[in-house]
């Protein structure tokens, strides 16, 4: 699937590091869970945003660990959508250094979700038609 990429621009934080000195696996999510609400606010899927109660669940997230990280120092993560189905989507997130150099991958599994019937729900049409471009 062609999409288009979105990329987000964080600093390292000292507080991202564990005792080994290198950025904790905890921060790497962290990483990509600003990276998804990124991309969810680009198309106003974010719960906050909608006048009713449908919005985006995470389903899954993993991450595969390639290079660590270290402080100081800052990342870029590049997220695109990787299916869409009924009422799922599944984004990849990729996180490069400052060497450009790709230090990990993610990928995540989210649901239409309409919290007042705690129920999933197909993803409107034109939400689709913005998210696949």
């Amino acid at each position: 699937m062609s999409a288009k990429i979105f990329q987000l621009k964080l600093r390292i934080d000292w507080s991202d590091l564990d005792m080994l000195g290198h950025v904790n696996n905890v921060s790497y999510f962290k990483f990509i869970q600003s990276s998804r609400l990124n991309y969810w606010e680009q198309f106003g899927i974010d719960v906050t945003q909608r006048p009713y109660p449908i919005g985006m669940m995470l389903a899954s997230c993993t991450c595969k660990f390639m290079k660590p990280l270290f402080y100081p120092g800052d990342i870029s993560i590049n997220v695109s959508l990787d299916f869409i189905k009924n009422t799922s989507f599944g984004l990849h997130h990729q996180l490069l250094n400052d060497k450009n150099e790709v230090v990990a991958e993610a990928h995540d599994v989210a649901v239409m979700f309409d919290f007042s019937k705690n129920e999933k729900v197909s993803i409107p049409d034109d939400l689709r038609k913005m998210m696949v471009g």
